[in-house]
């Protein structure tokens, strides 16, 4: 009996074990005697639909009758095959769009956007020198004062009027459009108000009903932008190459041809 003392760790601890029964009965009584039952099987596809067209199959092959746990069947295995295909496309997609500008371990070698504005850049300057030549050779044609004319030079002094007239006309303008914004004067930028709240330097002047008010701290709840991941064509053609059952499919040269 002593042995049995020493090794009744609970009563040297002086708890009783009848009493934390009985007091665990008494918290958890709504649960005692309840019984669990699994939720329904939901089908991911029309159970009718997917039976006739399974039927319209298997008659070819000589079965005629098929039971509802194959139409389960089956459309269980198209949900987990849609998840799989699913899953590893936006894998796929996430790969695209990452970016190595930020990762200290890749260094830029080549900045083809930098290249493209230096070459659009060279292009307008290479431009507004050549319409700065052709406005002095108008210029100087319209100037002449040669009795004798040939029709290249008429031709020349009918383009520097109507050259003068396009600038006199944008500068034209341009001075009403600066008229005009001048009348109108700064534009305001809209205070995004929250309704039903006065924001005073920090804190916030609710009013409810019309006659009551309280004051108390503004706080706007935030939530989290949700992150978009979109799929393209390209990336379930890399996919499809990339599966071993589906590298030879018509499926994927139909996709190729698009």
């Amino acid at each position: 009996r002593d042995d049995d003392d020493i090794n009744d760790v609970a009563s040297m601890a002086g708890v009783n074990l009848n009493e934390e029964s009985a007091r665990i009965m008494a918290t958890n009584s709504d649960l005692v005697g309840t019984q669990i039952q699994s939720c329904k099987d939901e089908p991911f596809l029309a159970a009718i639909p997917l039976h006739k067209r399974i039927l319209d199959t298997a008659k070819k092959l000589g079965i005629t009758d098929v039971p509802a746990e194959v139409v389960t069947f089956i459309s269980h295995a198209t949900q987990n095959r849609l998840r799989t295909v699913i899953e590893k496309v936006t894998v796929i997609t996430q790969h695209r769009m990452e970016s190595y500008k930020d990762d200290e371990w890749y260094e830029q070698a080549t900045d083809v956007r930098a290249q493209l504005k230096f070459f659009e850049q060279l292009e307008r300057l290479e431009k507004q020198r050549k319409d700065e030549q052709e406005r002095e050779i108008l210029l100087k044609a319209a100037k002449s004062r040669s009795r004798q004319e040939d029709p290249e030079q008429a031709r020349l002094k009918q383009k520097a009027k109507e050259m003068q007239q396009q600038e006199l006309a944008q500068m034209r303008q341009r001075d009403a459009n600066l008229t005009a914004l001048a009348a109108i004067g700064p534009r305001k930028k809209r205070k995004l108000d929250t309704p039903g709240l006065l924001s005073i330097g920090g804190e916030g002047l609710g009013v409810s009903g019309g006659s009551q008010a309280g004051l108390g701290t503004a706080s706007p709840r935030q939530y989290p932008r949700q992150k978009i991941t979109r799929v393209n064509l390209r990336d379930f053609i890399f996919y499809m190459e990339q599966e071993r059952e589906m590298s030879h499919s018509l499926l994927l040269y139909r996709a190729l041809l698009k």
